[in-house]
């Protein structure tokens, strides 16, 4: 008998958890090691300026306090060009410094670094190297991407940083354009793809994901996504001014005011923002 009271009361605490397992799970210590989802941070319109709408925007950047923009164009696509140059915030329209032959390059993201432009091509997996004097081409690199592509260009202190549309990031040499390293972006879901133009700002990788409204920001160790904004509000306000809908595409940090401008391709304006502190767990 004495044998079979301890058997029985087993029977009954088994049966109990079986009744209400949700009550055993929340007994049982929860992993904080699991990835969690990243927080959408908040941004303010501090200005709105015109943009040329013959620009399909694939680089944005600000250097000795101007902002320069590259432009893709083909000969497939029509006339708009394959151009690098200075925009001016109160027309708009852009200064060429550099144009690619449309009949075999589109051209991609840039970059400014040590007193050199480094400007990426889509399909030629080709990038091109440029005195930032005298905007005189001094070299040529080939893309070390899995896809041979080159998509967006940015750089921390020591290395250029380059995407190709996938979920990895690329560090080259920005002497030798050896590939050093990759990192792979991910978020609670698992891979990041369509890594498009980025920006390198106060030690976090700022992408905007191609065909979304997300700009996400990457931690350049982990390569987790820490936070994500939502930039439809400004996606809805460009597509009311467009006869056909074109995706956002462009980040350019100013460190002299804090903000960012944000466009897209052949959009008619960008936007300058201000962008919310991060979490005090994500920074």
């Amino acid at each position: 008998m004495k044998q079979i009271i301890p058997l029985l009361l087993m029977l009954l605490l088994f049966m109990a958890s079986c009744a209400n397992p949700g009550q055993a799970n929340r007994d049982l210590p929860q992993d904080s090691s699991l990835p969690k989802a990243p927080p959408t941070i908040g941004y303010k319109v501090e200005a709105v300026y015109p943009h040329d709408s013959t620009y399909f925007t694939e680089g944005l950047e600000y250097f000795n306090n101007e902002l320069w923009e590259s432009s893709g164009g083909n000969m497939a696509e029509s006339p708009y060009p394959s151009v690098i140059g200075v925009v001016n915030t109160k027309t708009g329209k852009n200064d060429p410094h550099v144009i690619l032959d449309r009949r075999k390059y589109f051209a991609e993201g840039i970059s400014f670094f040590q007193d050199k432009l480094y400007w990426l091509t889509l399909d030629n997996g080709v990038g091109f190297v440029y005195d930032a004097t005298t905007f005189k081409q001094t070299g040529s690199f080939k893309i070390p991407s899995l896809e041979g592509k080159g998509w967006g260009l940015t750089h921390d202190e020591h290395h250029l940083i380059l995407s190709d549309g996938t979920d990895r990031l690329y560090y080259l040499h920005p002497d030798s354009l050896k590939l050093v390293k990759h990192i792979k972006v991910s978020d609670q879901n698992g891979p990041v793809n369509n890594l498009n133009e980025l920006e390198y700002v106060h030690g976090k990788i700022f992408a905007n994901q191609w065909l979304t409204n997300w700009l996400l920001i990457i931690d350049p160790q982990t390569g987790y996504v820490l936070a994500r904004i939502d930039l439809s509000t400004l996606q809805d306000d460009a597509d009311k001014k467009l006869p056909v809908k074109r995706e956002l595409n462009g980040i350019a940090y100013n460190a002299t005011t804090n903000r960012f401008m944000i466009t897209g391709k052949k959009w008619t304006e960008m936007y300058e923002i201000s962008i919310d502190p991060l979490p005090a767990a994500q920074q």
